[in-house]
């Protein structure tokens, strides 16, 4: 009993802790900043990247999502909605897990809507979440190396890289992304 109090204990220090890392509430102008270096970055990473961009009908751009926990984990970051090259609305992106997690880390994630319809649907939702749709391909390492024509086929490619930190999983599955208000 002593023991389970004091890893309930440990694990809500660790999720407050993590949750006064992460930069809540940033500025459209911040968020835009990000997106773009971003975006370079992305480019920089595969040459395939010039071509599979203009193909997309919408590019969902988080610049910097903290991961982290201690027993309880969960991530937040915040970005933009790109279409045409330029951002139409703001989203934050999260999520939480409890289980073996340990650690904390940052990422970039880069999610490629490559038909109409995927793009519909997403906007058209409130709250949709990643592994709810079955047609996303997540590349977590695809970011600087190659993929097949059969996953360029899928209508939602998602890319995470720029890792940094210690973290031991880099799933995006039941992440929620939600439209923030205006700012």
């Amino acid at each position: 009993m002593k023991s389970q109090s004091l890893f309930a204990a440990v694990s809500l220090a660790a999720v407050m802790l993590f949750a006064s890392s992460v930069s809540f509430g940033e500025t459209r102008a911040a968020i835009d900043q990000g997106v773009h270096a971003t975006m370079q970055q992305f480019d920089q990473l595969n040459p395939m990247h010039k071509d599979l961009l203009p193909r997309a009908k919408g590019v969902l751009v988080f610049p910097k999502v903290t991961k982290g926990g201690v027993g309880v984990g969960g991530q937040f970051g915040e970005g933009a909605l790109l279409i045409n090259g330029k951002a139409v609305s703001y989203y934050s992106v999260a999520s939480a897990s409890v289980g073996l997690t340990l650690g904390l880390a940052k990422h970039k994630e880069i999610i490629l809507f490559m038909t109409q319809e995927a793009l519909d649907k997403f906007t058209t939702s409130h709250g949709w979440t990643i592994g709810a749709d079955t047609g996303v391909a997540v590349l977590s390492k695809g970011a600087g190396g190659s993929y097949d024509t059969q996953t360029l086929q899928r209508p939602i490619l998602a890319f995470v890289f720029g890792e940094k930190g210690l973290m031991g999983d880099i799933s995006l599955e039941g992440t929620k992304v939600t439209k923030l208000d205006d700012k």
